[in-house]
């Protein structure tokens, strides 16, 4: 179903996504935040998950009337008010380059900028954490210059650590934890992103804003 203010489609018989029109930025996460708050409390409801420009629903079961309710979306959007968080200022010490930083040679190759051009315009900016997803702890960035923007690998990479900070197309982020990504991992940190001993377990949440800080540059 589509609608003037976004897309609507159905994920198997219980959980549907809202896809917000437009393109990717903070005011409109900050209005699908909003939105989420609010379909919580809906009583088919069973969970609302704000993702990248996006909104998933879930139901406790398949829904007997799911046009009232993409009809209730979509009212509730149009209505909806921004909702800004106020989150906190993390600073992450990073490690460009060298072998933190395996696919620095890409983004330079792609971009035409140098190692130091790049370090400076991807630690410049305070990024957003607009969602979380992917895996536990990990937080999707908004607010990378585009300068720096670079394709996703043709083949991924089967594995890599936990802290590689890597940028995929127009998107930067950090990974949580060791696994496979198509990702160009830049640099390093080693700060942790999700303790399951700790509540909550994830270090960011959206609204929180994440600040990369050089701590050095290998050439």
């Amino acid at each position: 179903m589509t609608i003037e203010t976004g897309t609507i489609s159905l994920l198997g018989t219980t959980a549907l996504l809202f896809e917000a029109p437009g393109e990717l930025s903070l005011g409109t996460q900050q209005r699908l935040w909003a939105l989420a708050q609010e379909a919580e409390a809906w009583p088919e409801v069973r969970e609302a998950v704000p993702g990248m420009n996006n909104l998933m629903l879930s139901f406790m079961r398949p829904p007997s009337r799911l046009a009232e309710i993409e009809a209730r979306l979509h009212e509730a959007w149009l209505a909806v008010t921004p909702l800004a968080r106020d989150g906190r200022l993390i600073e992450l010490p990073v490690i460009y380059g060298g072998a933190p930083g395996p696919h620095m040679a890409d983004v330079v190759n792609h971009t035409g900028l140098s190692v130091d051009e790049i370090v400076e315009r991807h630690s410049a900016p305070l990024y957003h954490v607009f969602a979380l997803g992917s895996h536990p702890g990990y937080c999707y960035l908004g607010g990378m210059d585009p300068r720096i923007a670079t394709p996703r690998r043709k083949v991924p990479v089967l594995s890599i650590p936990g802290g590689a900070v890597s940028i995929g197309g127009a998107q930067t982020g950090v990974s949580a934890s060791d696994g496979p990504s198509g990702w160009n991992t830049i640099g390093s940190s080693e700060m942790c992103f999700f303790d399951p001993q700790k509540n909550p377990p994830a270090l960011l949440q959206p609204g929180d804003v994440l600040r990369f800080r050089v701590e050095k540059v290998i050439r």
